[in-house]
């Protein structure tokens, strides 16, 4: 009996390291690609988004034209 529960144990050890030792990669990997390009500041994060672009030609379109 004390012989499985040392096996199961020893099991749960190693499934754990494993899933340990991938999360550090994932971060690792997530560090890296975080770090190629810089994070824009205030609206310039949002000026190339098709959202934007979309609500800037719809006031463009809408808006009466002075003549």
């Amino acid at each position: 009996m004390d012989g499985e529960r040392r096996s199961e144990r020893l099991r749960t050890f190693v499934l754990g390291g494993l899933v340990g030792a991938s999360a550090v990669l994932a971060a690792a990997r997530r560090r890296r690609a975080g770090a190629k390009r810089p994070p824009r500041a205030g609206l310039a994060a949002f000026e190339d988004a098709p959202c934007y672009r979309e609500l800037v030609e719809l006031e463009r379109t809408e808006a009466p034209r002075a003549e």
